[in-house]
């Protein structure tokens, strides 16, 4: 990539990062944005018109969107009412060859410059870390000439299955506009609990999006993957910890799965969401950790 070019697609890349609720400086006064996962949102039912409509009726900042397809209809909807879409919700596959195909470098090159950031999952084991970094600094760098942040989404049974897999291969990348998610959910199935303070610090610099819900401290998805409100882990404890390390970034709602009537579920999730919100505004700020000396 020649020098006037790598620098067009930074400033691309810097541009989206501010317009699509990239983390802001700590203690920014700065809102941070909520949006729904669109399987919380008709998915395969509503169009983006009515998904739309609704996000920005009910005050939400916008959606997670789930594969490559209906880009020109998705984004044109989310553009009348205001609203964003955060990421796509995308993958590749270690075992096949290539490990991505061109619907995801068609919607790489239609994304350009909108700021919707890709949200990848890794699958197969073939080449292990070395091919898993390979592909996903391939991606990157599509990703960057467009001007589109990449952030790792890590799913129990994947390759990338845990925030500790994301932070390794996205360590091994070392794309700067490659970063990571804590999901929740995923992070309570691999048994990663007491982890979370820690496992937050260790990603805060490379931490993209958060995902959160209602759950159990264990069990199946149904017992992992609750409205917000309910369930036995304490979600504001989280929280807490993400303003302690100093995320300002984007939230997301999981929603797979939750079963009862979508509109009302929404309504339910963004009322316990202003209320946590409310809850941590009103407390006072843990301080951010300091680097420990050997």
């Amino acid at each position: 990539m020649s020098l006037t070019l790598w620098a067009t697609a930074m400033t691309m890349f810097c541009a989206a990062n501010e317009a699509n609720g990239a983390p802001s400086a700590p203690g920014s006064a700065k809102t941070t944005p909520f949006f729904v996962f669109d399987n919380g949102l008709g998915r395969g039912e509503w169009t983006p018109e009515r998904q739309a409509k609704t996000v920005a009726e009910l005050g939400y900042d916008g959606v997670g969107y789930t594969g490559e397809e209906d880009l020109d209809e998705r984004l044109a909807a989310f553009d009348k009412y205001h609203v964003k879409i955060f990421n796509l919700y995308v993958g590749c596959n270690l075992d096949n060859e290539p490990a991505f195909g061109e619907p995801l470098r068609a919607a790489i090159k239609r994304l350009r410059g909108t700021g919707v950031a890709l949200w990848l999952t890794v699958q197969g084991r073939a080449g292990g870390d070395s091919h898993a970094a390979q592909t996903v600094g391939e991606i990157a760098d599509l990703a960057a000439a467009s001007g589109l942040r990449v952030a790792l989404y890590p799913h129990t049974g994947f390759y990338v299955a845990t925030l500790d897999d994301a932070l390794r291969i996205a360590g091994l990348a070392k794309r700067d506009n490659l970063g990571v998610t804590f999901n929740l959910c995923h992070e309570l199935k691999a048994g990663n609990e007491k982890r979370f303070d820690e496992l937050l610090e260790r990603a805060a610099p490379r931490l993209f999006f958060v995902s959160i819900n209602g759950a159990d401290h264990e069990g199946d998805w149904d017992k992992l993957i609750q409205p917000l409100g309910r369930g036995e882990v304490d979600v504001l404890r989280v929280l807490r910890k993400l303003r302690a390390v100093g995320y300002a970034g984007p939230i997301g709602l999981q929603c797979y799965a939750v079963k009862g009537d979508t509109l009302e579920n929404l309504k339910h999730n963004i009322a316990e969401w202003r209320s946590l919100r409310a809850q941590l505004q009103n407390e006072p700020k843990e301080q951010k950790p300091t680097s420990r000396q050997p």
